[in-house]
């Protein structure tokens, strides 16, 4: 009897945390689709009473929102590739290759972890500045290229690659680009997918770098934009949510499609050889 009731108590309580984490992200859809002013009322309406897709109408033909959802698409999906071709050649040369102070450059690199990524900023903004890619979506991609959280996620996933497998490879005379491309690639594709996954949606969401490197309205990102109209806008609640929802949807879109090789990468990148 004690087994049947502690699983009901563990199943209620997730589904309380289910509905309490659910509920404002449903009152945002149904904000906005609520008519102008509804939003603001109280006691405050959970349910539009005449739904209307005019403040979506409105980004998109007024605020020219598709601008903004094609510069966050580009540079959230160059920075997802990039990051995972580089990243996953550091962690496989890291876990599988030998080379001199291999430790030492490794142990460097976890050391940066304690470094809050705001202290490098302006070093980093100084380093673009110099290359000339301020205002460009490089500009924007530059901090996602490789990190060492990418880098570690990585090498603790290459280690269950067995060894044997990569000397049989290289006895055939395959080079080392062959085997890391028809070999090693295809080993890490569950973790190479979770990276991915976690570098889009960081890139997606980033309001602070972009704002810093893009000065130009036409290149702005979604995050950027909106925030730009809470001063235009800011009595429009409703308007503010429907920006919202299109800023959660297409991350919302591919977390679900690629959830289960982004939760099978987490579980295995802590197999450690």
């Amino acid at each position: 009897m004690r087994r049947p009731f502690a699983d009901f108590v563990v199943n209620l309580a997730l589904i309380l945390g289910a509905t309490i984490t659910l509920a404002p992200l449903v009152w945002m859809v149904a904000a906005s689709l609520m008519p102008t002013g509804e939003a603001n009322q109280f006691p405050p309406r959970f349910w539009p009473t005449h739904p209307t897709l005019e403040h979506y109408v409105a980004l998109f033909t007024r605020l020219s929102l598709a601008r903004y959802l094609l510069n966050t698409a580009v540079i959230a999906t160059a920075s997802a590739a990039i990051s995972v071709i580089l990243n996953s050649m550091a962690g496989y040369a890291f876990a599988k290759l030998r080379f001199r102070g291999k430790g030492l450059v490794f142990q460097i690199l976890l050391a940066a972890l304690v470094i809050p990524p705001q202290v490098g900023m302006l070093p980093l903004f100084l380093m673009v500045k110099g290359l000339g890619l301020v205002n460009t979506w490089m500009a924007a991609v530059v901090p996602f290229m490789a990190s060492v959280f990418g880098i570690f996620l990585i090498r603790q996933f290459a280690f269950a690659i067995p060894d044997d497998l990569l000397d049989a490879a290289r006895m055939d005379g395959a080079s080392e680009f062959k085997i890391y491309t028809t070999i090693v690639l295809p080993l890490l594709r569950p973790i190479l997918v979770t990276l991915g996954v976690f570098v889009f949606l960081s890139a997606w969401n980033d309001f602070m770098w972009p704002l810093i490197v893009l000065s130009d309205e036409p290149k702005y990102t979604l995050p950027v934009a909106l925030a730009s109209l809470v001063g235009e806008h800011v009595q429009d609640t409703e308007l503010m949510m429907a920006g919202s929802v299109l800023t959660v949807l297409p991350v919302l879109t591919v977390f679900v499609a690629l959830q289960r090789f982004y939760m099978r990468g987490i579980l295995m990148g802590g197999v450690k050889g």
